[in-house]
């Protein structure tokens, strides 16, 4: 039966352009092999992976090239048949650099990727399963690459009552998500039977926004008989894709404070990366490529499409085609994305979108003006902080308070509150810099502690 819940919803929130028009309806097409490869090898939150493959090494499309360094990291898989040229330090979108490795592409390297160890849902344990998706180097392809086999593993002494597979894709732009319940409906639902067996979940919910129906028509058709499977619609509205708003807005259940999904017996996945477990556990394959959206108003050739982890950011732009006045170049979409200061760096996991604008597409504030205490933050706010209170003590350097008094770490950094600031005040980066300093000032105190 599907549920079309209106009225469902978290507090708060806002409401910003969707700009999914242009390629909500496009296909998925395969993008072209890149020359030369640039992997980095941190491309998820944990320990980066350890390399296995030594310069002058060639190697097959899906081999392996670095292993997982601990629990809380995974490996990476060739996207590409080739020759590894150089083991370097390679640039990242954070403006570090880090370990990476220079692939240079076979001429003609075809698609085949060959076949691996295959894990079966019906046969498999659930630790088997958690293993099988650590060594598919599988992460959070929502955008916030955290190793899948971590977040699924169900801590002692709790449990999972609910599945929840997310679909929401609230960021404006994006499509990614979209187009993956349109043409990969398969391969999510047998992602599906893999994550109920490793969580123990008795019901599986499929959350998905009004504003792509058809895709919670198309898989409510091809829906399983044999498994416990709902699909949600729920209103249009952001931040609804954080993984929080969105069990609030399905099961009326709040994450407290501090706490996780597991806290209320729920687990959150991403849909693309439930896909990408349907798909690559049957054949024991790693990953080697994910969905991305190119859009904004400064490509020529906007769409969606599957492109190899390690293409460089410069080859994707020089395949789509940009217009000439290029302001700014996002990864991700343009509430939560990162503006892009270097085009050498590559593709990742953890890469959901690319967006271009140029100069006359960018709303131009220079000026930031005082704070009018106008509330439009707080009310913006999808988890009722006091954006306006944190960012006047953000300006004291009072990161303690912050902290302690005002909740700061369980802000996950939606922009609402700086999209809805009148005096253009830049909370939300504001807000970054006063965690990543507090964090160093707890680092430092602790060795000195230690010391």
């Amino acid at each position: 039966m599907l549920f079309n819940l209106y009225k469902n919803t978290f507090k708060n929130g806002i409401h910003p352009p969707e700009n999914k028009d242009v390629t909500k309806d496009l296909p998925i097409r395969q993008f072209p092999f890149s020359p030369v490869m640039i992997i980095p090898m941190s491309q998820h939150i944990g320990s980066p992976a350890e390399i296995v493959v030594r310069e002058g090494q060639e190697v097959e499309r899906g081999q392996l090239l670095a292993k997982a360094s601990s629990y809380v990291s995974v490996p990476i898989h060739s996207p590409v048949s080739g020759t590894v040229r150089k083991i370097s330090m390679v640039p990242t979108i954070s403006g570090t650099k880090i370990e990476g490795i220079h692939l240079e592409a076979f001429p003609y390297s075809g698609q085949e990727v060959s076949e691996g160890k295959p894990i079966h849902p019906e046969t498999a344990t659930a630790d088997e399963i958690l293993k099988g998706i650590q060594d598919c180097g599988i992460v959070g392809l929502g955008g916030a690459a955290f190793p899948t086999h971590v977040k699924l593993k169900v801590p002692e002494g709790k449990r999972c009552d609910y599945l929840i597979i997310n679909g929401i894709e609230c960021e404006p732009y994006l499509t990614t998500d979209h187009r993956v319940m349109l043409e990969q409906a398969t391969d999510i639902f047998l992602g599906i039977r893999y994550l109920m067996k490793a969580t123990g979940a008795k019901q599986t919910i499929i959350g998905i926004e009004a504003n792509k129906q058809d895709a919670a028509d198309h898989l409510e058709r091809l829906k399983p008989y044999d498994i416990p499977v709902t699909i949600k619609v729920v209103p249009v509205k952001y931040p609804q894709g954080s993984e929080k708003m969105l069990i609030t807005a399905i099961l009326g259940k709040e994450v407290p404070s501090g706490g996780l999904p597991i806290d209320v017996n729920v687990v959150t996945v991403n849909v693309a990366t439930t896909a990408e477990i349907g798909r690559l556990l049957p054949h024991g394959r790693g990953i080697q490529e994910r969905v991305i959206t190119i859009a904004g108003p400064a490509i020529k050739k906007p769409g969606n499409y599957l492109i190899p982890i390690g293409t460089p950011l410069r080859f994707v732009l020089d395949f789509v085609g940009i217009q000439d006045d290029i302001a700014e170049v996002y990864m991700g979409g343009p509430m939560m994305g990162i503006s892009v200061s270097n085009l050498d760096i590559s593709i990742t996991k953890g890469t959901s979108g690319i967006l271009v604008f140029g100069n006359k597409d960018l709303r131009k504030e220079d000026k930031i003006y005082p704070c009018i205490k106008c509330g439009a933050c707080v009310d913006a706010c999808p988890i009722s902080l006091n954006p306006s209170k944190l960012g006047i003590l953000a300006k004291f350097e009072s990161y303690d308070k912050m902290v302690e008094d005002f909740h700061l770490m369980d802000c996950f950094e939606c922009g609402s509150c700086s999209y809805v600031c009148p005096s253009h005040i830049p909370l939300v980066q504001y807000f970054r810099l006063s965690k990543a300093r507090y964090k160093r000032r707890q680092t430092l105190s602790q060795n000195l502690n230690h010391a």
